[in-house]
This record gives structure tokens, sequence and C-alpha cells, in this order.
């Protein structure tokens, strides 16, 4: 058996396989653990970043959340100036309404001052007209002219 050249070929072939055995085991294995340590690095990346877009959502949410209550708050005030202004223009209508009703009462007033100065200007005229006819009907002469003349200059005192 040692003579035969199948042996010998078959134990080099062992030799040959148990020597590049552990070189080649070892690039394999570190083959594999780099393959280990690729997939490894890209989990963590992967849970990193995951991590990272749950922190950007949950602010987001936030700034929504704020946000909101920002414009509800800018809402309220908003109506709650509308409501002032509504309020204040209602004032200012009802005081320009007064204003004016008591410039019309002035007006009357002053008109129906005006009317009754008139009728007692016209009254007066219409007495003395009426006093002078009255008292050259019954006075003739001189002292007639010169009664009827002092009782016309004394009248508008007297009726005044």
């Amino acid at each position: 058996m040692l003579e035969e050249a199948e042996t010998w070929v078959a134990v080099g072939f062992v030799i040959f396989v148990i020597a590049l055995y552990r070189p080649v085991s070892k690039i394999l294995a570190g083959a594999l653990d780099n393959r280990a340590k690729a997939i490894s690095d890209q989990l963590d990346e992967a849970q990193r970043l995951r991590e990272e877009a749950q922190h950007a959502l949950a602010e987001y949410k936030r700034m929504q959340r704020d946000a909101a209550k920002e414009a509800a708050e800018i809402l309220k005030l908003a109506t709650e100036e509308a409501e002032i202004m509504r309020r204040r223009a209602e004032d200012d209508l009802a005081a320009s309404i007064k204003r004016r009703e008591e410039q019309a009462m002035n007006r009357i007033a002053q008109a129906e001052a005006e009317a009754t100065q008139q009728v007692r200007d016209l009254a007066v005229d219409v007495a003395m007209v009426a006093a002078t006819e009255v008292l050259q009907d019954r006075l003739d002469g001189d002292d007639g002219d010169e009664i009827i003349t002092a009782a016309i200059k004394e009248l508008p005192s007297r009726l005044n």
C-alpha cells in the first residue's frame, strides 16, 4: 500500500487539504465576520435612523400641537377684538344718533322761538295799525294827532 501512487496522492491530498484548511478557514471566517459586522453596522444604522425619525415625528407633532394652540389663541383674540369693535361701533352709533337728535331738538326749539318772535312782531305791527286806525277815527284835529303820535312812540316799549 505504501508503494502505490494512489496512496501517496491520497496522503498528499490530505496533507494539502490540512495545510490549506487553516488559512482558508481563517479567510472564510474573516470574510464571514466582516459580512456579519457589515450587517450589524447596517442594522445599527437602521436603528439609529429609525430613532431619529421617531424623534423628528414627535417634534413635528409637538410643533403641530403648539401651532394649533397658537391658532386657537389668535382666533380667540380676534373674536374678542371683533366683539370690542362691534360694541364700540354700536356705542359710537348711539352717541351719533343722540347728538343728531339733540341738534334736531335745538333746531326745532330755535325755529319755535323764531316763529314765536315773528308772531309777536306781527301782532305788534297789527296792533299798532289797528290802534292807529281806531285813534284816527276817534280823534280829530291837532290834539288827536299829538296823542296818536305819542301813543305810537310808547307802544313798542309797553308791548315788550
